[in-house]
């Protein structure tokens, strides 16, 4: 969205099988990085519903939401890494 030399962003609710600019579900919110200060708009309600399901937000929205969490909200963590088992000697 936006224009040249003008980005605006959408926050969306997308599926993970869809393609980057494919389908989203819902959009939550937007982001302005061109006021003075940044406008950042979130719709906190249907966020914490979608983060509920099992919804994982990426690197950027997660900082977004972050910065402009509710007063009450809880914070919002990071997904944790899989553990990875050590590869066995037995088979060489």
């Amino acid at each position: 969205m936006g224009a040249k030399k003008k980005p605006f962003y959408r926050i969306n609710v997308t599926e993970k099988r869809t393609k980057r600019d494919g389908s989203f579900v819902e959009v939550v919110g937007y982001y302005d990085p061109c006021r003075n200060p940044a406008v950042v708009k979130i719709n906190h309600e249907r966020v914490k519903y979608w983060l509920e399901r099992g919804a994982q937000p990426s690197d950027t929205v997660r900082s977004l939401l972050k910065r402009n969490a509710e007063p009450s909200a809880e914070p919002i963590a990071a997904p944790s890494p899989e553990p990875v088992a050590a590869p066995s000697a037995e088979g060489a």
